[in-house]
């Protein structure tokens, strides 16, 4: 028996405990109100206690409850800050951390993918963990070469875990929606579920980093580490040192947060491009800012480290032209338009009529990020965005639920959602535009054509000056000209008048 497994009980038990436990504070909530405190108040207590239980007990049993720890966290900043305040820490560190797995079951690990002698492998090997995620923890070693690596390796039982806890968490889904509002817990677990084969195969995540570290090995801006060895159940890739985003997002200057921001937006939008793969998994601990031999500056010299390759969306021809297309259209009020395209691609189900003005109003606040050279993301925008669509008063809430999210966009609309989560956690100033027009097929038609007419408009004005130099060196050139003819004419007519005037003469 593997360690996550045997402790399969003990896991059920941990996570019924978290609505019951929801179901004790409510009591006591109740009785507080009861006792002459205000409603609010006692409320949000009741939301605080039960998230800081709620993530603790996600990150101590990792497995799918911490993937769904991990996932609900980058939509931190959408929490009132009251709220989100007491345990921003506990959600930073499901990010980079979790207990780690014993010494003697990492080495069984090692032993029985990489064979009797895998030590010989290694020059060095550290027992501590340098990381400790979800399915795997990471230790730091020195292959025979002399490479520093990072070894992988998966937790025995890993994918029984997964499974078990998923299910046990899509019946909690009705509890954990409200610690992130906006945010459907359900179809996030669903989806988790479903791609839970793909990220135990380490050697599908291989084979998408190679990808990436081919396509971006002369890259200015983005580092993805080479895969030097690899199992089904072990990765081993070269280290990479560097910031992890989680760092930059608690104590990052503003001048980290931007690039980091830049270069997260610019990596996530122009891979599916480049690769045909979309990283699908853009939480924190997945990032890193390189600041290489140039710590203080300037940023551009700054690179982002990628890890972590086992979600991935597949998406050969990149995203799908249809995305940008509404956008470009939406940004352009064109709600008709919208309206016939999301209808086509499933958005919108052919027995749902809505109104076309209604469905622009309701995207255009997301979209603001898009409208401008530069946007700020902030978590105040993030609350308020989630705020208005999760408002069971207004009419943007009924619309949102009459729209439909069709199977193939899942993923995409996940990691959207995830990265302007991230952003807003930075706090960075980002060319959000730049990166839309330069990877998302359909988008950049106005404003080429925008930009095309400007071109031309310029063009035309440069060339007026030279059209009437032109001009003037026209005219001048026609004036020698018929000088020169004049003169030619004349001086044929002497010649012919010569041999008369020399008769003349004699006679």
């Amino acid at each position: 028996m593997s360690d996550l497994p045997r402790k399969a009980i003990t896991r059920t038990a941990k996570l019924a405990a978290l609505p019951l436990g929801f179901a004790g504070r409510a009591t006591w909530g109740l009785g507080k109100r009861i006792g002459g405190r205000p409603a609010e108040i006692v409320a949000r207590e009741v939301q605080q206690r039960t998230a800081e239980q709620m993530f603790k007990v996600l990150g101590e049993l990792k497995g799918g409850a911490m993937k769904l720890g991990q996932a609900m966290s980058v939509f931190e900043s959408a929490l009132p800050e009251e709220i989100a305040r007491p345990y921003r820490a506990a959600l930073t560190k499901l990010q980079e951390a979790a207990p780690p797995m014993p010494t003697r079951t990492v080495h069984t690990a090692l032993e029985q993918r990489l064979g009797p002698e895998w030590r010989e492998l290694f020059s060095e090997f550290d027992d501590k963990p340098a990381a400790a995620a979800s399915i795997g923890q990471v230790h730091r070693a020195v292959w025979h070469d002399g490479r520093t690596v990072a070894v992988k390796v998966q937790y025995p039982g890993a994918g029984e875990a997964l499974l078990s806890d998923l299910n046990q968490l899509s019946r909690f889904a009705r509890v954990l929606g409200p610690l992130v509002p906006g945010l459907d817990i359900k179809p996030l677990i669903a989806e988790l579920r479903d791609r839970v084969s793909e990220e135990l195969d380490y050697e599908l995540e291989a084979e998408a980093q190679r990808i990436h570290a081919e396509e971006y090995a002369d890259d200015p801006d983005v580092l993805v580490p080479r895969v030097v060895h690899h199992s089904d159940q072990v990765l081993i890739t070269e280290w990479m040192e560097g910031i992890p985003l989680s760092e930059v997002i608690a104590d990052g200057t503003p001048e980290q947060r931007d690039r980091a921001g830049q270069l997260l937006a610019r990596f996530l939008f122009s891979g599916a491009h480049r690769t045909g793969l979309l990283h699908a998994d853009p939480h924190p601990g997945n990032f890193r800012l390189l600041t290489g031999d140039a710590p203080e500056g300037p940023a551009e010299k700054w690179k982002l480290g990628v890890l972590d390759f086992g979600s991935m969306d597949r998406l050969p021809g990149g995203l799908p032209e249809p995305v940008g297309i509404a956008l470009r259209m939406a940004l352009e009020g064109d709600a008709q338009g919208v309206y016939e395209l999301m209808r086509g691609e499933g958005f919108v189900k052919p027995t749902i009529e809505l109104d076309p003005d209604a469905l622009l109003d309701f995207l255009l606040p997301m979209l603001e990020p898009a409208q401008v050279d530069e946007f700020t993301f902030e978590r105040q925008w993030l609350r308020r965005q989630a705020a208005r669509v999760a408002d069971r008063r207004s009419p943007v809430y009924e619309l949102g639920n009459q729209l439909n999210l069709p199977p193939s966009y899942l993923l995409i609309h996940r990691v959207c959602l995830s990265t302007i989560g991230v952003l807003c956690q930075l706090g960075a100033e980002v060319r959000l535009r730049n990166e839309l027009e330069d990877w998302v097929p359909g988008f950049a038609e106005q404003y080429q054509d925008e930009a095309d007419e400007a071109e031309e408009a310029e063009e035309a004005t440069e060339a007026e000056p030279e059209a009437e130099a032109e001009g003037a060196d026209g005219a001048a050139a026609e004036v020698v000209e018929t000088v020169e003819v004049v003169e030619a004419v004349e001086a044929v007519k002497a010649v012919k008048k010569a041999p008369e005037k020399k008769a003349e003469a004699s006679a």
